[in-house]
């Protein structure tokens, strides 16, 4: 009885691949998020509290202090980054024969990487900064193929072909005055700031489709609890979003100088976010705070389930719109990757495989992959 028993503890230990994407994402994730803040926002903000700073040595240190952790972040997510994206392409060799968008994916991944590798100890020069944002599109959209093909649902399409649309018009802009300034063209590329206008566009109505595609909502259930709770969270967001269009419109009637200030305030908060994620909230400020709440309820539902998803569209949010550092632009690739290939991640994952229905505690609906 002694060796069955070691053989069946041997099979039902996690295999190193999944455990260590596990903690290499939620280690991502952390570092992600402060950099992100102290960083990519605060820091940047500090630049433009230079008299505050002057006159406040407490806040002169406190920006120091958060820069210096932010670029050490920076760092930090960087490696981070690197690894998922190796072991996730080491999982997708080791799953057999690839189809032809899983090679092209695979492929461009790996260009990718060593592309980013070569400009870190060379820096690019304008051809090269071309060809990476082009290689870029190039693999987000193979990525938004494969997606597509993989989830027949329309509104699962719509989001992964906003999403690519979005990333899309920022990589024009990229790509367009990068050709422009290397040919000694002074004239702006045509229609480079629509198009950036429209992928910001394209990029909040992803927000809202993410929603609908991972937060388990249904109307179309015959669970009356589940009804309400979404007939409750409906009414609640609608309201909010409606309050916030309708109060520049009461304040400017009532008090035309409290109006001014809320929109200088609403204008310092996209201020904020433009510098630290590319986001210029020239559209009504209600949509960006609506887009919010639903992607960070759908990401919080799928992390709590163990999803891959969770992790990857967190990492598309930490990414922005604006991809100015390569490490963002591995975000994009790294979160596209990730709910493409979506599952359970980590141990639970190794040891659903490696255990029977009955040792592992999972239904017969969760073995077959229902959740």
């Amino acid at each position: 009885m002694a060796e069955p028993l070691t053989a069946d503890r041997a099979a039902a230990r996690p295999a190193l691949g999944p455990v260590l994407l596990e903690y290499t994402l939620k280690a991502l994730v952390l570092a992600g998020l402060c950099e992100l803040v102290l960083y990519r926002l605060v820091s940047r903000l500090g630049m433009h509290l230079s008299k505050v700073a002057r006159e406040y040595v407490v806040v002169e240190y406190a920006l120091r202090g958060a820069s210096s952790a932010g670029f050490a972040l920076l760092n930090v997510s960087a490696i981070l980054v690197f690894l998922a994206l190796l072991v996730l392409l080491f999982e997708k060799m080791q799953g057999g024969r690839l189809r032809a968008l899983d090679s092209a994916a695979v492929a461009l991944t790996s260009l990718l990487l060593a592309l980013t590798v070569v400009f870190l100890m060379f820096p690019p020069r304008m051809p090269g900064s071309i060809a990476y944002n082009a290689l870029t599109a190039a693999l987000v959209w193979t990525l938004v193929a494969q997606y597509a093909r993989a989830h027949p649902d329309l509104t699962a399409r719509a989001m992964i072909l906003c999403y690519g649309l979005g990333v899309s018009g920022w990589l024009y802009y990229q790509i367009s005055t990068t050709t422009y300034g290397w040919l000694g063209i002074a004239m702006a590329p045509p229609w480079v700031h629509e198009i950036t206008r429209v992928g910001e566009a394209f990029m909040v109505a992803a927000t809202f489709l993410v929603f609908a595609v991972y937060s388990g909502f249904t109307v179309r259930t015959s669970n009356r609890r589940q009804r309400r709770r979404v007939i409750l969270y409906g009414v609640t967001w609608g309201a909010l979003f409606s309050l916030l269009l309708v109060m520049d419109w009461l304040l400017e009637s009532f008090d035309p100088s409290m109006a001014s200030g809320f929109r200088q305030a609403s204008q310092g908060i996209g201020w904020i976010f433009q510098m630290g994620m590319g986001y210029t909230f020239y559209l009504p400020f209600a949509f960006y705070l609506a887009g919010l709440l639903f992607w960070a309820y759908a990401v919080i539902k799928q992390i709590s389930m163990g999803r891959r998803a969770g992790y990857g569209l967190v990492l598309m949010f930490i990414a922005g719109y604006a991809l100015q550092l390569s490490h963002l632009t591995l975000f994009v690739v790294l979160g596209l990757l990730l709910i493409t290939n979506d599952r359970r991640i980590g141990a639970r994952e190794a040891s659903s495989r490696s255990l029977p229905i009955g040792l592992s505690g999972r239904s017969p609906a969760e073995a077959s992959g229902i959740s």
